[in-house]
């Protein structure tokens, strides 16, 4: 069957419509109610979620203490490539 047959039976049909009282009906109603409750439960996890951020700023660093953390070589790293083995 082709889309032009088809259109064929349907539009008799869409005729006999009166196009000042067509609703959106049951369908309509569903896919709207299941669109309301995936936004809720979305808003119900982002609260969920922005509640356990914390906001507060940490402290920065003194320069003093920042300097002397930069000097102490860390201890996994080797210091030179002699003790690399190479």
């Amino acid at each position: 069957m082709y889309a032009t047959q088809a259109m064929a039976f349907v539009a008799p049909l869409a005729k006999e419509l009166d196009e000042n009282k067509v609703t959106p009906g049951v369908l309509g109603f569903i896919v709207f109610a299941v669109m309301a409750g995936g936004v809720w439960m979305l808003m119900k996890s982002m609260n969920r979620h922005m509640s356990m951020v914390n906001f507060e700023e940490t402290p920065a660093q003194t320069p003093a203490a920042s300097a002397q953390s930069s000097k102490q070589p860390a201890e996994n790293e080797p210091t030179s490539a002699a003790s690399q083995g190479e």
